[in-house]
C-alpha cells in the first residue's frame, strides 16, 4: 500500500530559487530513496517553515526514510519537526489522478 508522509518544519530560508540552488544536492541525494515514488518541496516563508510531500510505494521504505531524514534534518540544527503519515486510498486517487 502507497503511503503519504508530510513533513513540516521551521525554517530560516532560504526560499524560491536561492532553495532550488542551494538544496540541489539534497535533492538528487533523496531521488534515490529507495521505495520513493515523488516528492514535492513545500515552503512558506510567511510562516519560516518548509517542507514536503511525499509519495513512497510502502509503509518499510517510508518508515526508513522518515528515520533517516529526522535525524539529517536534526544534524542540521532543525527541531520542531512535524511528520505525519497517511496510507493512501487507491481506488478514490485514482478517480482523482492520484498514484
Amino acid at each position: 500500500m502507497a503511503i503519504l508522509l508530510v513533513f513540516e518544519f521551521p525554517m530560516e530560508g532560504p526560499w524560491g530559487a536561492e532553495m532550488a540552488k542551494e538544496f540541489k544536492g539534497l535533492a538528487e541525494d533523496i531521488g534515490t530513496e529507495p521505495g520513493l515514488i515523488w516528492k514535492v518541496w513545500t515552503e512558506a516563508p510567511e510562516r519560516k517553515t518548509g517542507g514536503g510531500v511525499y509519495l513512497f510505494e510502502d509503509e518499510n521504505s517510508a518508515r526508513a526514510y522518515t528515520a533517516k531524514h529526522s535525524k539529517r534534518l536534526n544534524d542540521f540544527g532543525i527541531s520542531g519537526i512535524d511528520v505525519r503519515q497517511f496510507s493512501v486510498n487507491k481506488p478514490l486517487s485514482a478517480i482523482t489522478r492520484g498514484r
